[in-house]
């Protein structure tokens, strides 16, 4: 992994509704402690699972995207609820070859929205669909009307993630039919695409270098340089456990931010000469959506029990240890239960093995029967430690370096705009949320926002 990372380092520096108001009332006004996030606006309508929602930036709005086919532009309006001032279903999307002719293609018909990347200087948006197809939209000024512009045949299968560089005029896309592939938005044509072994599930790419980090289900991260016609593979990040559910890119410090269904982040400090890796585990589900706010050097993650965590990661932090292997005990030398010789010299019954999260050590239950809390190693909750390490641990040792709070829905999809200090949630329950989290990220990142 270090040996990875060091030459990453070297490549990248050189590269680099109105339903149920009185409840919803309730919920929003009711302004809790002033260290969790507050309710500003629960947004409902959608008929199905909505997968995307972003803020748009210096607007009261919201762009949404569903599993009922809809794009939807939520507006604020003087009463304070927001009302959609687009609502487009998409239907029969134009489909153009390579020499820029049409298709018609059958299978390329009304689609769920499955993602979208929305450029707000230029008011382009890309929606990708369940049936492979990317849509780019045009967005008039005052957000009332949205125009089709183009149709890329971007996969065979869902898209799963997008990303449209303005810098390079490509839609970068990742898909179920396993890939990545990168398109020309001048011109609609294919450049380039590259298989994995499984569903490419999320996708960050950096603009300045033109490398691509894919996160797929079988929990690698691959890191491709991109090129027109061409590409070259750099390396594989492995360090999950499950599929990889959200991805986010620091350009600045060059950090790699990944979401898991282990229930963990791993940041990958990609710019670092060291090849540093940080666990971090404060979720009790998949980590579906992760945003790194460089300003105030936190981390924000959600999962899909609707879990917010805020990590601080503007301190000391240590890496955990590799497990070490062993056929015995490292403590007590007693033997695991595979180690048939030693059980058959020694005249005893193997031990379960188990690993201390402090040192890595091989040990068995008897030698490692406490468990604690240890923040500095990332392990908000109470993790497994051998009876010497419990014995290091002191009282601030045990301090949080992250705070906890319930969305009360679930969360497929997170954006925030840290300049205003807010959040939008949403997920399968159809519903979506606006936060402020400006008590929770820092009151220095809000800029002249204030709730109305």
């Amino acid at each position: 992994m270090v040996i990875l990372l060091n030459f990453l380092s070297r490549h990248l520096i050189v590269q680099l509704g109105e339903k149920d108001n009185i409840a919803m009332a309730a919920e929003i006004h009711s302004r809790p402690q002033s260290s969790r996030p507050v309710l500003l606006n629960k947004i409902e309508g959608h008929s199905d699972a909505v997968n995307a929602a972003v803020l748009i930036p210096k607007e009261d709005g919201v762009i949404t995207v569903s599993e009922d086919r809809t794009i939807r532009v939520w507006l604020k309006r003087d009463s304070g609820q927001y009302w959609p001032s687009i609502y487009h279903t998409v239907s029969c999307p134009r489909v153009y070859n390579t020499k820029g002719h049409h298709e018609d293609q059958g299978a390329l018909q009304t689609a769920p929205c499955s993602c979208m990347s929305y450029h707000h200087d230029s008011r382009r948006i890309f929606i990708g669909q369940d049936n492979g197809a990317i849509v780019e939209f045009l967005l008039s000024e005052d957000f009332n009307k949205m125009n089709h512009v183009k149709t890329y045949p971007a996969h065979q299968n869902r898209v799963s993630d997008m990303v449209f560089s303005l810098e390079s005029e490509w839609v970068v896309s990742t898909g179920h039919d396993k890939s990545v592939s990168w398109m020309c938005t001048q011109s609609g044509s294919m450049l380039g695409r590259h298989y994995f072994g499984s569903w490419a599930s999320c996708l960050q790419y950096d603009n300045d270098t033109q490398h691509a980090f894919v996160g797929d289900y079988s929990g690698q991260i691959t890191l491709l340089k991109l090129e027109r016609q061409t590409y070259s593979t750099i390396t594989t990040l492995k360090g999950h456990e499950g599929s990889i559910g959200a991805l986010w890119w620091d350009p600045v410090q060059r950090l790699l931010f990944s979401g898991a269904s282990d229930h963990s982040v791993i940041m990958w400090d990609i710019g670092g000469r060291k090849g540093r890796t940080l666990l971090l585990q404060g979720h009790h589900e998949r980590v579906q959506a992760v945003r790194y706010l460089q300003l105030t050097r936190q981390l924000v993650s959600c999962s899909a029990d609707g879990g917010v965590t805020v990590w601080n990661m503007d301190t000391p932090r240590e890496e955990a240890p590799q497990w070490l292997d062993s056929d015995s005990c490292q403590k007590c030398e007693q033997p695991f239960f595979w180690n048939v010789k030693q059980m058959w010299d020694s005249k005893t019954i193997g031990l379960r093995q188990h690993h201390c999260r402090k040192c890595g050590k091989a040990v068995c239950g008897k030698c490692s029967s406490k468990s604690t809390t240890y923040p500095v190693m990332g392990f908000e909750f109470q993790v497994r430690v051998c009876d010497t390490c419990y014995d290091t641990v002191k009282d601030e040792d045990r301090t949080a370096l992250a705070t906890f709070h319930e969305g009360k829905h679930n969360i497929a999809f997170m954006d925030m705009d840290p300049s205003r200090g807010l959040m939008v949630t949403c997920g399968s329950d159809r519903v979506v949320k606006i936060w402020d989290m400006t008590q929770v990220v820092g009151c220095s990142i809000a800029t002249g926002f204030s709730p109305r």
